[in-house]
């Protein structure tokens, strides 16, 4: 329970007229009176007592009694006005050990290590507007972020914000990942969303074998607490010249890692050049982050294509990434999703092509046959093994369930 006195105003949310799907929050904790809400919102007059039912609800759970709330309201779903009081409340009692969690809505499916992970819309761990119809966009994986796109004064509203979106928001089909902070801030992090539904953790600006593993054993030390027995994969992030050179040990350090990815912003400032859409400056990097996934038998993930309104040229930078082994790329935009779904995806000349080198190699199987041949072409495993991964690939895409064949 909270301690009975007084502490000056505190504050938590955003606030502005261009502010959506959230609210703002101050909180003045008292030694007596008892609790006063002073509420501003366009849908008071349906909403109002619900809302501040809501409010003392919260205030209740986390042992706070009295207390005067002002809250300005732009939209706010439930889940988002109940992470901005608590956050107020835990910046003025820092002390604060009860949460407020809703319940819960998602029913997890089991995780597939080798699921589609073509495309990966980051959702800024501070903004809830959106999260809310993320999921109608059809991402295959969706990254709530409290890394950069958290500025760090707010990691900590940030934290408890995705922690209830993880168990109040439908994403549909899409895998849940977070991307944390670096240690020690990541630990913070990882206690607050492990237990709630997270499929995936994103590894930052990952340099070592010794970081995945560190990642690794908290998570398992907070999964042994809350008695969780399904496993939370890694995808670390390549960003820096020693990530890159570093990259088959990184790939390798765990058995939960699930992909290995590179974020070419940071990478280009470590080597003093400015990223360019032709890539070249980077060719060598995403090259050995491809065959250091590639060796390890994981999925190879590319950066985002920062120009959203540039859909000739995203598209052209997909089909690249494809053509060097790239198995997906970083969204920043719901309009980019569709663009990389149809690149990444096999054309109906491959996937006929595919069936028939497997029909002709089943056919060479039948007959004893030691020769396999289409045509004028001979096939030989190499080719039996990509065709196969391309009707798997494409089996997948449809909404097939089958194991993604390497």
């Amino acid at each position: 329970m909270a301690k009975a006195k007084s502490v000056k105003a505190v504050s938590a949310g955003r606030i502005g007229e261009n502010v959506r799907s959230d609210c703002h929050v101050q909180l003045t904790i008292l030694n007596k009176g008892g609790i006063s809400i002073d509420l501003r919102s366009k849908v008071e007059s349906m909403y109002g007592n619900s809302i501040r039912s809501l409010i003392k609800e919260v205030l209740e759970m986390l042992g706070i009694l009295n207390a005067t709330v002002a809250i300005e309201d732009r939209g706010a779903v439930p889940f988002v006005m109940a992470a901005r009081l608590e956050a107020a409340a835990k910046r003025a009692l820092p002390e604060l050990k009860e949460s407020f969690l809703p319940k819960t809505k998602t029913v997890l499916k089991k995780n597939a290590i080798d699921r589609l992970r073509r495309t990966r819309l980051y959702l800024p761990g501070n903004e809830p507007h959106y999260f809310l119809n993320a999921g109608l966009h059809k991402p295959d994986c969706v990254i709530l972020d409290l890394e950069d796109s958290v500025a760090p004064a707010e990691k900590d509203t940030a934290r408890i914000l995705v922690r209830n979106a993880l168990t109040s928001v439908i994403f549909g089909n899409a895998e849940r990942m977070v991307r944390i902070n670096q240690f020690p801030l990541g630990i913070k992090d990882l206690q607050a969303v492990i237990p709630y539904n997270v499929e995936t953790v994103l590894i930052p600006k990952c340099e070592s074998a010794a970081h995945v593993r560190e990642v690794e054993e908290e998570i398992k030390k907070i999964c042994a607490q809350h008695n969780i027995r399904r496993t939370v994969f890694l995808l670390p992030i390549i960003e820096s010249a020693l990530g890159v050179e570093r990259g088959f040990e990184i790939a390798t350090a765990s058995t939960s890692t699930c992909a290995l990815a590179i974020g070419l912003e940071d990478y280009t400032a470590d080597i003093g050049v400015e990223r360019t859409k032709e890539g070249k400056e980077s060719l060598f990097a995403r090259s050995a982050v491809i065959n250091a996934a590639k060796a390890a038998g994981i999925q190879a993930l590319d950066s985002v294509f920062s120009d959203v309104n540039d859909d000739t040229g995203l598209k052209h930078s997909v089909l690249e990434a494809k053509g060097i082994g790239f198995e997906g790329k970083g969204c920043i935009h719901p309009r980019q999703i569709k663009i990389i779904h149809d690149a990444f995806s096999p054309t109906s000349s491959e996937v006929e092509y595919a069936q028939r080198v497997i029909a002709a190699s089943n056919e060479a199987q039948k007959s004893g046959s030691g020769v396999v041949a289409l045509g004028s072409k001979m096939i030989d495993p190499p080719v039996v093994k990509r065709a196969n991964r391309i009707l798997s690939l494409a089996k997948l895409q449809s909404g097939e369930q089958k194991d993604y064949v390497k």
